[in-house]
């Protein structure tokens, strides 16, 4: 039995006390600055969601944090979860593949709401959630969870954690107590959740950010955790693989941020290399539904579980390959606008849907997780074949959009909840994050 906490976790544990924001690579801080800008846009988008709104009408009440998208104010923990369930809402918000899960929308809330809370500068910020992004991310790789688990609410809680002790400036030795604690607080969070259109699903994220102030917390007034939480938790409870050394690998050296990717596909990361196939066959041959006889897709492991036909809610549907595949058709496009209600009650996409085929290919899913490939091939009416491929998602940083692109995102989510002006303002200010005198300026 361990009685002292083990050297990798002494290790992290000081990297994440003593980061500075000179220690943080200029180009790193510009990505973080989209990341942050990404996710923030996410969430005011997902405010906008009437089970988000009836959620923040319930929950919310007088405090100094804001509940982004709305008028409301909220204390810390409150509006950290609320804005951790809106930015998760529409599958839109960023995240990492090599972690296979979304570090951004687990760590910034909590980060952003103690900021906001304390009034610390932006620069403080920034280094809280590129710290908490990096610890998570770096948990998703090292351990291989259960193929029952869903990855939300797992990893990210002690990334959240990290975030919150970082802004409150915990040494070393309280960093390693926040993170065993937080290991204690994760979910077993089901993936049934997501292939069955369980909308609970959506406030894993939320409890993540909770936990993580609440871990914080806890390690303030004395609480204390298992010697090596990460290893007990994510070697044996939630997963039976975690490889310590690779947690700590070029811990300083690279960073999880700089390899994550962005979206514009409304909808579970795995559909991406399929609808970047279609896209391409698309723009080459223009196709209407009723000229479709079949479609076949090949694509690797976990794309191969999104095969629902008939999605029974929009949740439901952004996790399955065939409803994305027909609504691209259908709508012409893959955004928002293509995922909604209507567009799951819209006979056209259901009838195609259910000419969609899924399968996996052993040798796609060997490709992973440098590649997310995916092969579409479409059989028309008249007996043609058409095919076509994807290996790196657009969005990847292999395959990245340009900023113009990510700018669009920004404002055409933000757009959803505030005035263009606020959007366009808020847009600048988070872009100018680490001058940010007082957080709590962002949503003046």
């Amino acid at each position: 039995m361990p009685t002292a906490t083990p050297d990798y976790l002494q290790r992290l544990a000081a990297f994440a006390a003593g980061l500075r924001f000179e220690d943080l690579p200029a180009a790193t801080v510009a990505q973080a600055r989209f990341v942050i800008a990404d996710t923030v846009a996410a969430i005011a988008a997902g405010a906008g969601e009437p089970e988000v709104d009836a959620l923040a009408g319930a929950l919310a009440a007088a405090g100094p944090c804001r509940v982004i998208g709305t008028a409301r104010r909220a204390e810390a923990a409150t509006a950290a979860f609320l804005n951790g369930v809106a930015g998760t809402w529409l599958e839109i918000d960023e995240g990492n593949r090599f972690s296979r899960g979304h570090p951004a929308v687990h760590a910034l809330p909590a980060a952003l709401a103690v900021a906001e809370a304390r009034h610390l500068p932006g620069r403080d910020l920034l280094v809280a959630t590129v710290l908490g992004y990096e610890i998570g991310a770096r948990i998703g790789i090292a351990a291989s969870l259960r193929p029952a688990m869903h990855p939300h609410g797992t990893w990210g809680t002690v990334g959240a954690a990290v975030a919150v002790a970082r802004l409150a400036g915990v040494d070393a030795a309280q960093m390693a107590e926040v993170i065993n604690i937080a290991s204690s607080l994760t979910l077993a969070s089901s993936k049934r959740t997501m292939l069955e259109g369980g909308t609970v699903r959506n406030a894993y994220a939320g409890v993540a950010n909770q936990m993580g102030i609440l871990a914080v917390d806890l390690a303030g007034c004395g609480f204390c955790g298992e010697f090596d939480g990460l290893g007990s938790v994510f070697g044996s409870v939630v997963s039976e693989d975690f490889d310590r050394a690779r947690l700590v690998e070029g811990l300083g050296e690279r960073w999880q941020i700089d390899q994550n990717y962005f979206k514009r596909h409304a909808c579970c990361r795995y559909n991406h290399g399929t609808l970047d196939a279609l896209d391409t066959l698309l723009a080459r041959v223009p196709l209407r539904a009723d000229e479709i006889a079949r479609v076949d897709v090949l694509s690797y492991r976990y794309a191969a579980e999104l095969d629902d036909q008939a999605p029974r809610n929009v949740l439901a549907a952004k996790f399955s390959v065939p409803f994305a595949v027909a609504t691209r058709i259908v709508t012409g496009a893959s955004g928002l606008a293509s995922f909604t209600w209507e567009r799951v009650r819209d006979d056209a996409v259901r009838a195609l849907a259910a000419r969609v085929f899924v399968a996996e290919d052993p040798a796609l899913t060997a490709m992973l997780p440098r590649l997310r490939p995916a092969r579409v091939r479409i059989t028309r009416t008249d007996g043609s074949v058409l095919d076509a491929a994807a290996d790196a998602n657009r969005g990847d940083d292999q395959d990245p959009y340009g900023r113009a692109e990510l700018d669009e995102k920004f404002l055409e989510l933000a757009g959803r909840t505030l005035s263009a002006p606020a959007a366009r303002a808020l847009h600048q200010r988070l872009h100018r994050l680490d001058d940010v005198a007082d957080v709590a300026a962002l949503f003046a």
